[in-house]
């Protein structure tokens, strides 16, 4: 029972970090298409041909950090702006159509990044017959910061609780010493070293890390199970059929070896320091 409430404790720490890593990811999923509202708009000079728009269209699709590249003629722009400012009587007065050929450059998921946007702005500007980049830094700039806050929430959270599980397992083989002082010491007046003694705490300390990284994963697991029915019925009320994502092998692979990693440091400096204070007497 002692066991199985240490490796309790040790899954609860293990489990907060786990659930919002969880949570970011799935967050990320979700929101894969916020690279559409970053949009660059590309403006040409009016004296470009009518054939350049096109041509540098075909271009940028080429490109490994652009997702999609849309072509909007003067007349579009024209026709659009008409429509939508309501001043079409007033726009018939012109001589000639004012607005440009407009290219809209939506980037990649990996490109919507401040340096990802900045490379690509300044590699588009460098363009033939190219007169203005436009691009709307601030949403890029609030986007980065935001999921910037939330990986160190997760690293500062998981290193707190990280340590945490050090302390339990080391709390918990510090009382399993104490409990067994007089078993060392018969040990080592038949000639046993330290790290003899030592070595079944270790392994002990492997197996709460071990038994305590299970039970996070199985707890995270019954969180998303629980969470995944609201959410999607969320998510079918906005059109969309988004389904929450669980642990895959490579993150359970790595909690499992960090929990095992912690156990085994836990227990490591516990027995080190109180398995050198026995001596026989």
């Amino acid at each position: 029972m002692g066991a199985l409430m240490t490796m309790a404790v040790i899954a609860v720490a293990l489990a907060l970090p786990l659930f919002l890593n969880v949570f970011l990811q799935n967050t990320r999923s979700a929101t894969a298409n916020w690279n559409q509202v970053f949009d660059i708009s590309v403006y040409l000079d009016k004296k470009a041909a009518a054939t350049r728009a096109p041509a540098l269209a075909a271009q940028l699709r080429k490109r490994p950090d652009v997702a999609a590249v849309r072509v909007v003629t003067a007349d579009e722009a024209l026709a659009e702006f008409r429509t939508a400012s309501g001043f079409g009587d007033a726009l018939n007065a012109l001589a000639d159509n004012p607005l440009p050929d407009t290219l809209i450059v939506t980037p990649s998921v990996n490109s919507s990044t401040l340096e990802g946007m900045a490379a690509l702005k300044q590699a588009i500007a460098g363009a033939s017959d190219v007169q203005t980049v436009q691009i709307d830094t601030e949403w890029v700039t609030r986007l980065v910061a935001l999921i910037d806050i939330l990986h160190r929430i997760i690293w500062l959270t998981a290193g707190l609780l990280g340590l945490g599980v050090v302390l339990v397992v080391g709390n918990t083989i510090r009382l399993d010493i104490l409990n067994r002082r007089s078993e060392i010491e018969v040990m080592k007046l038949v000639g046993a070293t330290d790290g003899f003694a030592r070595r079944p705490f270790l392994y002990a300390g492997v197996w709460y890390g071990l038994g305590g990284g299970l039970l996070a994963l199985l707890a995270v697991a019954v969180a998303i199970g629980v969470m995944s029915r609201p959410v999607e019925h969320l998510a079918l009320l906005y059109g969309s059929r988004f389904q929450l994502k669980g642990v895959g092998f490579g993150m359970s692979a790595a909690v499992l070896g960090s929990s095992v990693g912690l156990g085994w440091l836990g227990s490591w400096v516990a027995a080190t320091r109180h398995i050198r204070g026995i001596e026989p007497t």
